[in-house]
């Protein structure tokens, strides 16, 4: 199978590194992978990553990987903005599509690209890649088997510190324009579908975004009024009934890679944080509560490279994982359906159609100052 990547930043490295690597970790994988052509918007950084990683070309412009007829899968790591328009030529033209998050800028443009898939029979695929890590796969074998009963609350926050230092130019991620929206779509849309996955589908959101520094130095170095939110506060109920809290944020100062997660349920609770992606605490509240405690108490389940096969044979199952492990995991899952020709694969279009109806739904509850129904 024959890729084409548009953009090579941070992300496009991040895909090649896991199309790459998929042979180290996987056993005997059924089918082979290959980034073949890059596009990215200066021809100059094309040119460089092919001669860095090996691709075969560097294309001068995104159709030219869209309608090469050698190229297989399009793999999109470019803004927000412009995922609209490619999704839908890559999809007309009948390419299989790896896309990063947010799917789009808008529900109604994520639901339109949902029907063209479908219509099209593409494997569709967006890339939240915190689902395949191993704490988090474990959570959802535990909630699966009704192990935390009845899920009653849930706190998801995924905090940086990036947007602190107001002298430090401002990326493309914190620039409406560009992005879409803000820190919501950026580190948000991540929280939201960690809640989704593991707890349902949201019914019903309320939330507040703040802008802490009104001005700073824009992408070009000179002064610029903030237009997008750096922090975004949520109150959700899911349809399952469940309340909770999502909380993104560029502006916490001291935060590094700061994904945290707990649910708590009637029989159970669980509490992972990426900072320490080895590791699920799990309290399991049907254990008997003797004196001195008894078995009472959270558990650490160790996950570290315990994935199941075809899986966890490199660089062993003790090895401790990081955050590239989930990168790689969704890229194998990607591919693999590709393989088969599976168009149900998760996360899909649909999934993230639901994320991009909840972040639209919290900008208008943001607006309108009042709770907002999904």
């Amino acid at each position: 199978m024959k890729i084409g990547l548009l953009g090579f930043g941070s992300m496009g490295r991040t895909h090649t590194w896991a199309v790459e690597n998929i042979r180290f970790y996987y056993k005997k994988p059924p089918f082979e992978a290959k980034i073949a052509g890059v596009y990215t918007r200066t021809f100059e950084t094309a040119k460089n990553a092919c001669e860095q990683f090996g691709f075969d070309f560097a294309a001068k412009s995104e159709d030219e990987l869209i309608y090469n007829d050698d190229i297989d899968i399009i793999d999109i790591c470019t803004p927000n903005i412009s995922h609209y328009e490619t999704l839908k030529k890559a999809i007309n033209a009948g390419k299989h599509i790896y896309c990063e998050k947010p799917l789009c800028v808008s529900a109604a443009q994520a639901d339109e690209v949902c029907e063209l898939a479908y219509k099209k029979g593409v494997v569709g695929k967006i890339v939240f890649n915190n689902r395949y890590l191993a704490p988090i796969l474990r959570a959802k074998e535990l909630i699966d088997e009704g192990r935390l009963g009845r899920i009653l609350s849930f706190r998801c926050a995924y905090l940086h510190s990036s947007a602190t230092d107001i002298n430090k130019n401002a990326g493309w991620k914190q620039n409406r324009d560009i992005c879409g929206g803000g820190v919501l779509f950026d580190l948000g849309s991540h929280a939201i579908d960690l809640v989704y996955y593991l707890c349902g589908r949201f019914k019903e959101v309320n939330g507040r975004s703040q802008i802490a520094f009104e001005s700073r130095r824009g992408i070009d170095g000179s002064d610029w009024k903030t237009n997008a939110d750096e922090a975004f506060y949520m109150t959700a109920e899911l349809e399952c009934g469940a309340i909770g809290t999502i909380e993104a944020s560029k502006v916490a100062v001291g935060t590094n890679d700061d994904l945290t997660l707990e649910i708590y349920g009637t029989d159970g609770s669980l509490r992972f944080s990426l900072m320490e992606p080895n590791f699920l605490n799990f309290y399991d509240n049907r254990h008997e509560n003797r004196p001195l405690g008894g078995e009472k108490g959270f558990t650490r389940i160790e996950c570290v490279g315990r994935y199941p096969d075809p899986a966890g044979i490199f660089p062993g199952i003790k090895a401790p994982a990081g955050w590239l492990r989930g990168h790689l995991g969704s890229m194998y899952a990607f591919l693999d359906a590709v393989h088969r020709n599976d168009t149900d694969v998760h996360p899909n279009f649909y999934d993230a159609s639901h994320i991009q109806h909840v972040m639209e739904a919290g900008y208008e509850s943001d607006k309108a100052r009042r709770s907002v129904i999904i």
